[in-house]
């Protein structure tokens, strides 16, 4: 069962049955995020959802993150939206338990956190390498090795930064994995102890795009990334595979006009959710537009997938448990 974690979980002496807690809505009208902060750090497979805000600088969520836990380290980072840098903070990630960081897409709402994470980075003197994972780009968007040398370059932005890339001043190598997105069916990214990560590509309209899928003791969570209705491949090789949680974006309104060959709406979200039969299905990447309309979307949802969904917000934590 998944279980959302309340502050209440900072208090070493409750037993965890007591420590189910709600800041957002599970079955409503979306509520606000909350500004405590949460710490992750438990045993087992936890989520964070760092950053749960869209593209659009419209309210206090940052830019789409996502922040996998593993027996008590932040081993994990999925996207790395605008706005990362402090959640990163706030969350007490430690920047040298960090293994790998796993790009869905190279839209600005999903890597425009890197600058500020390599520069705070910096200052950690780890010495092992650390995985930049993405997609293979095109002339629009950039590759994870591009995002690389076009940030932390010797002829990037950041120059200064140029360690991340030849391994000077102690600076730790990012090392690139690319992701074939032509390519259908799951692909390996990563075995670790224990640890599995697949990628399977998703339509996002011309965006070269993946989704992740993380497995960890018998645990898994699957991360959507931005994808439309059209994504059948995805929701295939996932079809009733009962993640612990469903990670999906919540970014357009039920009305006409939206851009659905973008994103998935309400009725395309809760169709996926059924076939895939998460235990929870956690909606995320939420913009104002969609929570505006947060009863039609609901609804539409629920009129497909009747199980647990819940509004995340940033910086809430939810335990993966295969019990």
């Amino acid at each position: 069962m998944s279980q959302r974690l309340s502050a209440k979980y900072l208090l070493p002496l409750l037993p965890l049955p007591l420590l189910i807690g709600c800041s957002g809505a599970a079955n409503g009208v979306p509520q606000q995020p909350t500004t405590q902060t949460r710490y992750c750090a438990q045993q087992g497979l936890v989520l964070q959802t760092l950053g749960t805000g869209g593209p659009i600088a419209e309210g206090n969520r940052a830019g789409s993150s996502n922040l996998v836990w593993i027996d008590g380290k932040a081993r994990f980072l999925i996207d790395a939206g605008p706005g990362l840098f402090l959640r990163y903070g706030e969350a007490k990630a430690d920047f040298n338990d960090l293994d790998a960081i796993l790009l869905t897409h190279a839209h600005g709402d999903h890597v425009g956190g890197l600058p500020g994470l390599f520069n705070s980075g910096s200052f950690a003197q780890r010495g092992r390498a650390l995985m930049l994972i993405g997609p293979k780009g095109d002339a629009n968007f950039a590759g994870p090795a591009e995002l690389r040398d076009r940030l932390v370059g010797a002829n990037g932005a950041l120059p200064y930064l140029k360690g991340f890339v030849d391994g000077s001043e102690e600076k730790p190598v990012l090392q690139i994995s690319a992701i074939d997105v032509k390519k259908r069916g799951l692909q390996p990214v990563l075995r670790d102890k224990g640890i599995e990560i697949d990628a399977i590509a998703v339509h996002h309209g011309p965006v070269p795009a993946l989704s992740y899928i993380l497995r960890y003791q018998g645990q898994m969570i699957v991360f959507s990334g931005d994808q439309s209705f059209m994504s059948d491949d995805f929701v295939a090789a996932l079809k009733d595979s009962k993640p612990d949680i469903l990670v999906m974006h919540n970014v357009i309104s039920m009305a006409a006009g939206q851009p659905r060959g973008l994103h998935r709406d309400g009725t395309a979200i809760g169709e996926a959710a059924a076939a895939i039969n998460p235990k929870k299905l956690l909606l995320t990447h939420n913009m104002k537009r969609a929570l505006d309309d947060g009863p039609a979307v609901m609804t539409a949802i629920k009129s497909s997938y009747k199980g647990a969904v819940t509004m995340a917000n940033d910086l809430d934590c939810f335990i993966a448990d295969p019990k």
